[in-house]
């Protein structure tokens, strides 16, 4: 009666951009991040990476390639770039 379809790799990957990603970097500006901080986040958004890819995380492919294959960027370097933006507002 409904055929189920698989939503693809684009679609999946706005629709973490587009309400997710927002909320993720909320106040991000004044964060202090630790070294166990940037880990947890890295590793919770390489798995969403791998998650999207379609690879486990025992699979051979690298997390630096199933990102550069769908083509994102890290969450850290996106909240370095917020907080250079924020320290060239408030001077």
């Amino acid at each position: 009666m409904f055929r189920r379809q698989k939503t693809g790799k684009k679609t999946k990957i706005n629709l973490f951009n587009t309400p997710a990603f927002p909320a993720l970097l909320y106040g991000s500006e004044n964060w202090r991040i630790a070294v166990r901080d940037s880990r947890r986040i890295t590793a919770a958004e390489m798995k969403r990476t791998r998650k999207t890819a379609g690879r486990t995380w025992t699979g051979y492919k690298t997390n630096t390639k199933t990102a550069k294959e769908l083509n994102i960027n890290p969450v850290l370097d996106k909240i370095q770039k917020y907080r250079r933006s924020w320290l060239q507002h408030v001077n």
